[in-house]
């Protein structure tokens, strides 16, 4: 197994910026009272001024904080893997290299994103901020997060992820944050990413001293994430490969896709594919069009792929991608058919997780391991084909807090949804 690792002054400095780099420019969100383009003004009581600036910048670069960077450092650069123990069980010509992101303190990509926004709330005096999680790898990251910037953390977690991942609740709880199930006033209800966005939006709303926190779907989330992409191409350099073949990652709301994808977006040599659970099929089944973030309809419209706000999926354990619609930039590279996209049921997805597990010893989130799958079908093509191929999967989180999950599908129990 072989590791290809960057010092900690390798770190990027500045996040990448793919909307300039786009070539049209992307249908902006409405005011879900007025259906106008919405302003900073209609954002400002929500999100802090410099991320409402980097949501709709045209510059290509955009530095990152010495603060953030200082934070960044207890875990990043993250190693790029070559899994050649996996290569070797599949028979395939295939090079397979994954980004594991698994190593943060939250054990996702997540934390990414929440450093930076926990930053930059508390630099414009907000001391408190409101999330939903699904999962539970978005909320506990802005816990961690706000614990590193003394500030309150409420998090609306999904309620079927509330009642299947216990442990989860608790890491957040370490770290000082409230967790309540989602939905609040519907306690039958099983939830959806879409409602418990709502209720947190709905919080952050009523008090002067909150602001909201989203860990994917908008344009500065994603960028926050470029970090993965950046630091990957300069390990794939580094193992004495050109460029990826294809990049596959999951995706729910876009952003560890966006993250390992968008800095390879101007190369048209390399393939993007999003990998998603065909319960929640967004971009293979959903439609083209302005929807809600949210299932009560108070955020603004978005250009998305969408399944309809009102959505609500099964309860599959991979709890980060079941959301109705996904990041507008990642719906129009696919409308654009610069990305392409794939669904797989979710006993297709614990088999490659389990095979992974076997052969490389990491086990993968449900979320991360769609990637997984992905990547073990487009190396197992490669082998009939006879062709060598370099593909880039970002692991974007771990499993260990998932063993139920995995207990199930060991024993016959897990349901094919």
């Amino acid at each position: 197994m072989a590791h290809f690792l960057l010092s900690d002054d390798q770190l990027p400095t500045a996040w990448f910026n793919v909307l300039p780099r786009l070539g049209a420019e992307i249908q902006p969100p409405l005011h879900p009272g007025t259906k106008e383009p919405v302003s900073p003004d209609d954002l400002a009581p929500l999100f802090p001024n410099a991320l409402i600036e980097q949501e709709m910048s045209s510059a290509p670069w955009i530095d990152i904080p010495g603060e953030v960077i200082d934070i960044l450092k207890l875990w990043r650069p993250t190693p790029l893997v070559r899994a050649e123990r996996l290569e070797r069980e599949l028979g395939t010509p295939a090079r397979i290299y994954f980004k594991d992101e698994a190593v943060s303190p939250a054990g996702s990509h997540k934390p990414n994103t929440a450093v930076a926004q926990a930053f930059y709330n508390r630099q414009e005096g907000v001391r408190r901020l409101t999330t939903e999680t699904g999962a539970g790898q978005w909320g506990s990251s802005l816990a961690f997060a706000c614990a590193q910037f003394d500030l309150e953390c409420k998090v609306y977690m999904v309620r079927a992820s509330f009642n299947q991942k216990p442990y989860r609740k608790a890491m957040m709880e370490l770290w000082g944050a409230d967790v309540v199930p989602s939905p609040v006033d519907d306690e039958s209800h099983p939830g959806s990413l879409g409602a418990a966005i709502s209720d947190a939006v709905r919080d952050a709303l009523s008090r002067d001293d909150s602001h909201y926190a989203l860990g994917s779907v908008l344009n500065h989330v994603l960028l926050h994430q470029t970090l993965i992409g950046l630091e990957a191409k300069e390990q794939l350099a580094l193992a004495g490969e050109v460029r990826p073949d294809v990049v596959l990652s999951s995706c729910g709301g876009g952003s560890n896709l966006g993250g390992i994808a968008f800095p390879f977006v101007e190369d048209q040599a390399v393939r993007l594919v999003a990998v998603e659970p065909t319960s929640c099929p967004t971009l293979t089944e959903g439609t083209f069009d302005y929807d809600f973030g949210d299932a009560a309809g108070m955020t603004p419209l978005l250009p998305m792929y969408t399944l309809g706000h009102d959505f609500v999926p099964p309860s599959i354990h991979a709890g980060g991608l079941r959301y109705h619609g996904d990041s507008p930039i990642i719906s129009k590279l696919v409308k654009d058919g610069r990305m392409e996209a794939c669904a797989y049921p979710q006993g297709k997805v614990f088999e490659a997780a389990v095979q992974f597990a076997r052969a490389e010893g990491r086990i993968p989130a449900p979320e991360a391991a769609h990637a997984v799958r992905a990547a073990i079908d487009e190396a197992l093509a490669a082998k009939q084909a006879g062709q060598e191929r370099v593909i880039l999967i970002n692991l974007s989180g771990h499993g260990h807090l998932d063993l139920s999950a995995y207990d199930d599908f060991i024993h016959g129990r897990l349901i094919d949804a």
